[in-house]
């Protein structure tokens, strides 16, 4: 079941204390971005965290599983958790600090078109 509208507006509107976040189409679902990082997914009206180090410090006893089938488990964040925008927030800011910076994207090459 894809993630409807009305539900990826509300996460986003838990997140935005994160920083500058928003959320792309990708495979009939969505991926949410912090300040230019990919850090999280919301597949099936559900949202899930890019795991790290310093997520796992900031809440360690955090459920886990995985967005889609085959892919590796992430944070699973359930409605509770994401109804208290504040620690949402500060755990998409940790993600989003600990992730590296997207690499920069090659420019093609060619002649110019006229």
């Amino acid at each position: 079941m894809a993630s409807s509208q009305e539900t990826v507006d509300y996460i986003l509107e838990q997140l935005a204390g994160a920083g500058e976040v928003s959320a792309r189409k990708m495979f009939g679902e969505y991926g949410v971005y912090c300040d230019g990082k990919f850090v999280a997914s919301i597949c099936d009206n559900e949202l899930f965290i890019k795991p790290t180090k310093q997520g796992h410090a900031y809440t360690p006893d955090q459920e886990m599983g995985p967005p889609y089938p085959g892919a590796k488990d992430q944070f699973r964040i359930n409605g509770d958790q994401l109804e208290d925008a504040e620690w949402v927030s500060e755990l998409l800011r940790i993600t989003t600090a600990a992730l590296p910076s997207p690499k920069p994207k090659k420019k093609k090459t060619g002649e110019p078109r006229e």
